[in-house]
């Protein structure tokens, strides 16, 4: 068997969610490959997409076109959107790439390439099983007008809302949201992950038997009003505490907190790391935007959660549905969110029944779930003759 996943460079959390499903299918001998959805057209389209959405998320653009989509989505009866028509046209270079590598199914992990499938099914080319994981806790606008055979969604609690939206109940697998197994359902002991960390990280003046840590992260593009958080922290925690801030990719943001602080010695500053994971066994509280990905990982990793602001429109639900399940605590106002990390590595009773939360609603194997429901679905039966071009 062999399985292709189709993703697209609009934030990290799609990839992440492609890779986590990719390194679970290898541990298991299934061949698998992650495709840069609009990198088949060419990697020029990718770039300057993947830049766009970067500069919609600075400002209210993606909150606008966001709430565009869902009203459509919610009060026209439509059958083709421009999202759809605009996906359709490189549907023709997707069924060749997937007919030339002989892949016996498909999993889409972003919109984009789920509507150009939906192409290829209306069109009856391409008749093998095609699958979509959500990355968000909410059915996203547009989503219901596309055709696949199954949509994997994070929670039971959402079915309804799903199928309110237009997706077919039948269709509907409510497991969870694939993250790294190997990484995030094991844990170091954090002592050890706050020694490996210093060596790591060049510190040598921390003492990692004493204090909280405090881990704040802004996602791949580096998002937020991490400086006033920043200050509310130093300005109230203990001498012995620590902050460790993740910038992600955002250059400026890096450069204007070390010069803000560059006299603390509490603080260690990070571009993009790949030791989130540690990062987490490390610290006492997290503070994270809710994007799905990113927030699935702490949940799984079983951390006390801080949700900050979100980017509007797609976690703004998350924020909620984390917050309404005591999954996580969420408030915009930064004063509160310390008041509350701090009462996290303080108050037992209140730790312990957001961590039960997490280990009730998450789910720490959802890839091999996903895998296992892919494979046992193999025989999806399809009618009429294939048809090998879009006219």
């Amino acid at each position: 068997m062999k399985i292709l996943i189709l993703s697209c460079n609009t934030g990290e959390g799609h990839n992440s969610c492609a890779k986590a499903l990719k390194i679970a299918m290898d541990r298991r001998g299934i061949a698998c490959d992650i495709q840069d959805t609009l990198a088949l057209v060419s990697d020029e389209l990718s770039l300057r997409v993947a830049n766009a959405y970067v500069s919609s998320t600075q400002g209210s653009l993606f909150e606008t076109v966001y709430k565009i989509g869902g009203f459509v989505s919610d009060n026209i009866d439509f059958h083709q959107s421009i999202i759809y028509g605009v996906n359709r046209l490189y549907a023709n270079t997707l069924y060749e790439y997937i007919r030339d590598n002989a892949y016996d199914a498909v999993v889409c992990v972003h919109l984009f390439p789920a509507e150009a499938m939906t192409a290829l099914r209306r069109n009856e080319m391409l008749r093998i099983p095609t699958y979509f994981v959500m990355t968000d806790y909410t059915c996203i606008p547009f989503l219901p007008e596309t055709d696949l055979d199954y949509y994997i969604i994070p929670h039971e609690h959402l079915i309804e809302e799903f199928v309110e939206k237009g997706v077919p109940r039948e269709k509907i697998v409510p497991i969870g949201i694939p993250v790294d197994e190997q990484k995030f359902t094991t844990r170091v002991p954090q002592r050890q992950a706050r020694q490996q960390l210093t060596e790591n990280m060049g510190i040598k003046n921390w003492n990692t038997n004493r204090g909280h840590w405090y881990l704040i992260m802004s996602g791949s593009m580096g998002y937020g009003n991490v400086d006033a958080l920043i200050h509310q922290l130093f300005s109230r925690i203990r001498e012995d505490d620590k902050v460790v801030c993740i910038c992600g990719r955002n250059q400026q943001m890096y450069d204007n907190i070390a010069t803000t602080f560059s006299n603390e010695e509490r603080l260690c500053l990070l571009g993009y790391t790949d030791q989130v994971s540690l990062l987490m066994d490390a610290s006492d509280v997290i503070f994270t935007k809710p994007g799905g990905i990113t927030s699935t990982e702490a949940m799984v990793k079983n951390i006390p959660m801080i949700h900050t602001a979100p980017i509007p429109g797609l976690e703004n639900y998350n924020a909620r549905f984390f917050h309404n399940h005591g999954l996580s605590y969420h408030t915009n106002d930064i004063s509160q969110q310390v008041t509350i990390a701090m009462r996290l590595c303080e108050d037992k009773a209140f730790k312990k029944s957001m961590l039960q939360q997490q280990r009730t609603h998450g789910n720490p194997r959802t890839s091999d779930d996903v895998i296992d429901w892919i494979l046992n679905h193999q025989d999806i039966a399809y009618e009429g003759p294939e048809t090998t071009h879009i006219a």
